[in-house]
C-alpha cells in the first residue's frame, strides 16, 4: 500500500476525501472474501453503504493511476510487451447497460453478459502482468445495425490509441489472441509504431515469398514462390527444438498474409511428443524482422 499512498497526492483531480476513501478501499478487497460490493465492504470497513456508494460515483483517471504504477513497480530493464484481451462476466437481467452476447472462452460458446477490454503490461522476467486501462466493450453486433456503426475491433482499435503513448517506452509488441488477427487492428498497431504478435488459424490463407535470382526475362520480379502449406514443412527454415520442451519443433518463414494485407514473420510450433498424432500451432508477427525463437519467448 505504500506504491498507493505516494501515488494518490499525484493525481490532482482527486480531493483529500476521495484519497483517503480510495486507500481505504484497496485495503478493503484484498481483506474481503465473497462478492466485492458496497454491502460486503461495509462489514470491512468504517463507511457506510451510501458513502461507498456515493464515492464510487465519482470519476477517477484509473489510467493516469495505472501508468503511475507501472513506472514504480516495473523494472525499467525488465524485456516488456503489451497485452489486450477481453475478458466475460456473466450477467443476467435486462436493464444492465451494455448487456449482450459475447464470446465465454471457458464455455467456449457466445452467451449473455458482459464484456471488458483490457490493456496490461507484462514483464517477461517475472511473468507478471499489470493492468493500464480497462474498458467495457459495447454489445454484440446486432443484423439490424447499419454497416457503418462501430464495431468491436474499431473499439479496440480507439482503446489502443487512446493509450499509446502510456505504454513504456520499451514496449514494442503488443500481444493478441487470434480474435485480434484482424486487417483493422492490425494497420492500427503498425501506425502506432508497434508490432502485434498473435496466433493464427492453422489454415492461414498465406504465401511464401520468392528469394531467389530474377529469371532473365520480360517482366516484372516474381514475388510469391507457392502458397505456404504448412505440410509438409521443407520450405520453412527449421529453428530446432525448445530447450525446455524437446518435444517443441520450430518452423518459421516470412509470408504474404493475405487477410492482414502484409508480410507476417510466421512461427508454427510442432508438438512431436505423440508421433503418430503430430500437433501444430502457428503464431505471427507484424514485425518480419523478428527472429522465430524471439517471437516464441
Amino acid at each position: 500500500m505504500t506504491i498507493v499512498h505516494d501515488i494518490l497526492p499525484h493525481l490532482p483531480e482527486l480531493g483529500q476525501p476521495q484519497r483517503k476513501f480510495l486507500a481505504t478501499l484497496f485495503v478493503t478487497i484484498l481483506v474481503l472474501r465473497g462478492r466485492v460490493n458496497c454491502r460486503n465492504l461495509r462489514r470491512s470497513c468504517d463507511y457506510a453503504e451510501r458513502t461507498m456508494a456515493r464515492q464510487c460515483r465519482k470519476p477517477v483517471a484509473w489510467a493516469d493511476f495505472h501508468q503511475r504504477v507501472l513506472m514504480t513497480a516495473l523494472d525499467p530493464r525488465a524485456a516488456l510487451v503489451s497485452a489486450h484481451d477481453a475478458s466475460f462476466l456473466p450477467k443476467r437481467g435486462k436493464q444492465t447497460c451494455g448487456l449482450g452476447h459475447c464470446f465465454n472462452g471457458c464455455a467456449r460458446r457466445a452467451a449473455r453478459g458482459l464484456a471488458r477490454s483490457t490493456l496490461a503490461v507484462v514483464e517477461g522476467t517475472r511473468r507478471g502482468a499489470l493492468t493500464l486501462a480497462v474498458a467495457q466493450t459495447p454489445p454484440g453486433e446486432d443484423a439490424t445495425k447499419a454497416a457503418s456503426e462501430e464495431t468491436r475491433v474499431d473499439f479496440y482499435k480507439q482503446q489502443r490509441r487512446e493509450h499509446r503513448h502510456r505504454l513504456p517506452p520499451s514496449v514494442k509488441y503488443p500481444c493478441v489472441d487470434g480474435s485480434y488477427a484482424k486487417k483493422k487492428y492490425s494497420a492500427e498497431v503498425v501506425s502506432l509504431a508497434l508490432h502485434a504478435i498473435t496466433t493464427l488459424r492453422s489454415d492461414a490463407d498465406c504465401v511464401l515469398l520468392y528469394a531467389g535470382p530474377h529469371s532473365k526475362r520480360r517482366g516484372a520480379r516474381r514475388k510469391d514462390d507457392g502458397k505456404g502449406n504448412f505440410q509438409p514443412l521443407r520450405r520453412f527454415e527449421n529453428l530446432g527444438t525448445m530447450e525446455d520442451a524437446p518435444p517443441l519443433h520450430l518452423y518459421t518463414a516470412v509470408v504474404w498474409h493475405k487477410t492482414l494485407q502484409r508480410r507476417v514473420r510466421l512461427v508454427l510450433l510442432l508438438n512431436r511428443q505423440n508421433p503418430a498424432k503430430p500437433r501444430f500451432i502457428v503464431l505471427g508477427s507484424t514485425d518480419p524482422e523478428l527472429h522465430g525463437r524471439k517471437l516464441v519467448e
